[in-house]
Parts: structure tokens; C-alpha cells; sequence
């Protein structure tokens, strides 16, 4: 009986803090907030029950202690109620269930039980008081004590199941109460007690009715339970033996309960161990710390590629090259054909994109509303979409499966405003398009000066045509040779003019080559700062998240 006794009460010896076991609760309720709206609802539902159990809990009686005795058809677990109460309060039977609603005994007053019995939701007429005045002080012991007979869990009513199900996950302590016949039931093992590994602190284990066996087989049978216990997990839990036909025989089971009543720490250890349920339950969701994406990350590249394609950059770099070109030859060219050239339309007027000196679009102007781009092709959709999946992919490599979707779903968060923003990008970058170049005004005044030169010598040589003609005195021009200043005027002003606009075309088409670069590159910077905002910024935030999580976790994790 000594060995029993001490094995009895062999409860764990570590106490839970309150203050740290509120924290640790907490925790579990930040990470929840966090994770909201980045991971499903249906695997935070056990964390969210915790939370909310955990509270209700905490807020009621702190001087109760709630038992439950769980076991199966013909356990004997009515009869042990009923012994240990001293009275018949619940009926018993032996074949089939006859508990089929909850019965409680409560040791002392009723004080703050009632809210926890109403929370636990025994019925008015299933709850006895065990302690009066004729007790003297013999269930002082006791004290704080309520004692749950639970409906049979293998119950062909499917109500009494739930029952059990739903008191398992509030009492402080369970005791499971097996027989000698049906100790090795597998649904009892598989459903019930290996779910309860991480409670093993709240957790005794019965072996009633050892008066049907012979006394030299009560070891052995304890011994293959105690295997059973070991391979569920639940090493360490205290196994006692008990028979109602002796009136010692549930005095092991009195003492521990004695000893757990005398703790008060029966809730506070119950509730721990559905924090460590929760905890590991909710670190396989988190999965391994994960850094953001760097800069140069090539999902991040292949991003603004993307995004470049489908806001249209190559057409634009394609119509400054070809604007440049075209103001070019507008400033450099013969001023005598620059009216034709000026009637045809700037590509990146057509555009809607920063004209020349001023035009609406320009840095310095006003922007307008929206550029004339084309909309992007199904292949450049097609390519938008796949990078979008790669950066998610990406971000989320190595985490478990919940986070991949969270990421994608933050980098297709704002897709709805990507094409307005890449318009928007378009249309205030700065394309170096706004003002003439210093070399056009140099060559400009070339052209000018020689085409001056070319109109002052046909003014020259029709007034000496005119004059003849009017039998005027013949107006002598002077001599370059054996050729007139006036027609090498207009000659040399033509052939110069002809000359300098030849010259000019490879420096402007090398010029209008630069030109395309630097506005590419000023909008592969506009495109990077769009893919930042509204796609990376919502995926680093998810990652954020995740590290806040983990944070977190390791808070809630530490006992």
C-alpha cells in the first residue's frame, strides 16, 4: 500500500506560475492577431478555443479543483464516484450505460462553483454537495473539490460522446478509470489517452475492480498498462490500482486527489499543457525563420521585367529614340525643310508622354490623367502572372504550406491598382525629353547662319538680274576667283546646309541611342519603385508576420 501511496502521488512536482502561464496565454493571443488574415482559420481554431477557454477559466473560481473520472462501459467509474462521494448519487451498471448525463459532487461550499459548474455545464439537479456538518472535519481534505462522473465515452448514444469530448477539454484533471477486461482498448488508447500526452501532469490512470483478479495478478496486468501508458506517451503518469469491494481500496486515489486539491494547481497545470498542445500544434505551421527577399534576389528581377513589359516601357524607350531623332532633326536640320518635318506628329506626344519644353506629361507640368500606351499582350500578362507566383514562391521557400499562400496572396494583393500606378509611373518619370539639347541650338545657328548666307547670295544675284533687266547700270559683284561672291554665297550656303545636316545624322542617331538608355533606366527605376509598393511591400509584410510569430511562439513555448 506504501509503494501505491507514493506513486499515488508522484503529481509533478513543478508549479505553474500564473503570472507566466497569463503571459504565455498572452503570447498565444498575439500570434493569433498576427497570423490573422496570413493563415487559414480552420488550424487556429484549437489556439482560438485555448484563448478563449483559458480566460473563462482563469476568470472563475481559483479555489476549485475539477476532476473528472472518463472511462468505458463496465469501468466500474459510477461505482468509484459513488465511493468516493460516500453516497449513491450516480447510477450504475454493469452491461450497459447508464450515465448518461454528467453527476458532480463539489467538497465544501458551493461559493464560486456554481459559475464554474454553469460554465462546465453540469445541470442543477446533477450537482450534490458531499461536505456538512455531520462530516466533521473527516472531508476537510477535500475541500475545493469537484468530483465529475462523465458519461461512458464508448457510448452507443452519440450525445453522451460529444459530452465527454467537450468535459475532457475543461476539467483541471482526468482520471481514467479502466477494468481488468477492457484496459487494453484500443479506442480508449488510440482517441483518448495518447491526446492526452502533453496533459500527463493532470493525468492518473485507474486500474479499478483489481478484486476480480487474483492478487498475484494484479502486478502483472499494472505492469502491461504501465507498458501501454509508456508507448501513448504518457511515461511518468501516475497508474494506481482501486476496488470499490474494499473500503481501502480507492485510498490511493483519495490521496492524490487530496494532494491535487492541496496544490491548487491542477487548473493552472491543465491549462500549461493545453498551451503546449496549442504551441506545437501552431510551430508546425510556422515552420523555419525566413529573411526577406534581397534586391537582387532574380524573382525580384524577373518582377520588373515583367511589370516593365507589361506597362509598356519598350514601346516607350522605342518612341524616345525615335521623338529624339525627331526634335533632333526638327533643331539640327535645313531650315527650309523643317516645316515638312514639324507636321509630323512626336512619338511621344502620341504617347501622351513628356513632350518638349512644357508639353503636358513633362516633370515640370502637370501630369495627365493617363498615358496613350498600349495595353499589355496575353504574353505579357501571361509572364506578370508568373513572376508574381515566383517572388510568392520565393519568399515562401522552406515554410509550411500555409505561408506559400499567404505570400501569394500579398503579392496579388494589389494587383487592381498596378495598372494605374505603372501609368502613373510612366507619366512622372523623367524622361530627359522636357528641354532641346545645348549641341541642336549650336548646330541650329550653323544652319542658320549658312542658310542666311545662302539667301543673301540669291538676293544678290536676282537684284543683279532685275537691274539688267530694267537696262539699269550693270551691278558689278565681286570676284572669288573666277567665281561671284553672290553665287558662291548661295552655293557654298546650300552645299553647307547639306553638309552639316549629313554631318549631324550618325551624332544624332548615337545621341538618340543614349537617350533611350537613360530613359530606360529612369523607368526601370520608376517600374522597381511600383513593384516595391505594391508587390513586395505586401509580401515583406507577410515575412514581417512570420518573424513576429515566431517571436511569439518562443514566449508562449517557455514554461
Amino acid at each position: 500500500m506504501g509503494g501505491r501511496l507514493r506513486e499515488a502521488l508522484r503529481i509533478a512536482d513543478g508549479r505553474v506560475d500564473p503570472d507566466q502561464l497569463v503571459a504565455r496565454l498572452e503570447a498565444v493571443r498575439r500570434f493569433l492577431g498576427i497570423v490573422d488574415g496570413h493563415l487559414p482559420d480552420t488550424p487556429l481554431g484549437p489556439a482560438r478555443t485555448l484563448v478563449e477557454r483559458a480566460g473563462a477559466r482563469l476568470a472563475l473560481s481559483r479555489n476549485h479543483t475539477v476532476v473528472a473520472l472518463a472511462g468505458a462501459t463496465g469501468s466500474g467509474k459510477s461505482s468509484l464516484f459513488n465511493a468516493m462521494a460516500g453516497m449513491d448519487l450516480s447510477p450504475v451498471g454493469v452491461r450497459r450505460p447508464t450515465t448518461g448525463v454528467t453527476h458532480a459532487c463539489v467538497w465544501g461550499p458551493l461559493d464560486g462553483g456554481t459559475r464554474l459548474l454553469d460554465w462546465l455545464g453540469v445541470l442543477p439537479r446533477h450537482r450534490f454537495v458531499r461536505e456538512s456538518l455531520l462530516d466533521g472535519d473527516d472531508e476537510s481534505t477535500l475541500h475545493g473539490l469537484i468530483l465529475l462522473d462523465l458519461p461512458d465515452f464508448d457510448s452507443i448514444a452519440h450525445a453522451h460522446r460529444l459530452e465527454v469530448d467537450r468535459l475532457l477539454g475543461l476539467v483541471d484533471l482526468v482520471v481514467w478509470v479502466v477494468d481488468p477486461q477492457k484496459y487494453a482498448d484500443r479506442v480508449m488508447h488510440r482517441s483518448y489517452l495518447r491526446e492526452f500526452r502533453q496533459h500527463r501532469d493532470v493525468t492518473v490512470v485507474v486500474l479499478n475492480q483489481t478484486d476480480r483478479l487474483p492478487p498475484a495478478d494484479v502486478p502483472r496486468v499494472l505492469t502491461d498498462l504501465r507498458r501501454l501508458l509508456d508507448a501513448d506517451g504518457l511515461d511518468g503518469v501516475p497508474l494506481l490500482a482501486t476496488t470499490v469491494a474494499d473500503p481501502v481500496g480507492p485510498e490511493a486515489l483519495r490521496a492524490a486527489l487530496e494532494r491535487t486539491v492541496a496544490e491548487r494547481q491542477a487548473a493552472l497545470r491543465r491549462l500549461s499543457g493545453d498551451v503546449d498542445a496549442v504551441v506545437v500544434a501552431l510551430d508546425d505551421m510556422v515552420g523555419a525563420p525566413r529573411t526577406a527577399l534581397p534586391a537582387d534576389d532574380p524573382a525580384v528581377a524577373a518582377l520588373d521585367r515583367a511589370l516593365g513589359a507589361a506597362a509598356g516601357v519598350p514601346t516607350v524607350v522605342e518612341a524616345v529614340e525615335q521623338a529624339y531623332r525627331h526634335r533632333a532633326a526638327s533643331a539640327t536640320g535645313w531650315p527650309l525643310v523643317r516645316l515638312w518635318r514639324r507636321l509630323r506628329a512626336d512619338p511621344l506626344r502620341r504617347l501622351h508622354l513628356p513632350g518638349p519644353q512644357g508639353a503636358p506629361g513633362d516633370p515640370a507640368g502637370s501630369l495627365v490623367a493617363a498615358t496613350s500606351v498600349p495595353e499589355p499582350s496575353a504574353a505579357d500578362k501571361s509572364a506578370l502572372a508568373l513572376a508574381l507566383r515566383t517572388v510568392a514562391e520565393r519568399a515562401g521557400d522552406g515554410l509550411p504550406s500555409a505561408w506559400p499562400d499567404a505570400m501569394t496572396a500579398a503579392a496579388r494583393s494589389r494587383i487592381g491598382d498596378l495598372p494605374d500606378a505603372l501609368d502613373r509611373a510612366l507619366a512622372s518619370a523623367d524622361l530627359g525629353m522636357s528641354r532641346p539639347r545645348r549641341w541642336w541650338q549650336l548646330v541650329n545657328g550653323v544652319q542658320w547662319l549658312v542658310t542666311l548666307a545662302a539667301v543673301a547670295g540669291l538676293g544678290w544675284l536676282v537684284l543683279g538680274y532685275a537691274m539688267r533687266a530694267l537696262g539699269l547700270p550693270e551691278l558689278r559683284h565681286p570676284m572669288v576667283g573666277e567665281v561671284p561672291v553672290p553665287t558662291l554665297l548661295l552655293l557654298g550656303g546650300l552645299l553647307a546646309g547639306l553638309a552639316v545636316t549629313a554631318l549631324s545624322r550618325p551624332l544624332v542617331r548615337w545621341a538618340a541611342r543614349r537617350a533611350r538608355q537613360r530613359a530606360e533606366a529612369q523607368l526601370t527605376r520608376a517600374i522597381a519603385l511600383v513593384a516595391d509598393e505594391h508587390v513586395l511591400a505586401p509580401v515583406r509584410a507577410v515575412i514581417a508576420a512570420h518573424a513576429d510569430a515566431r517571436t511569439v511562439l518562443e514566449v508562449a513555448r517557455h514554461r
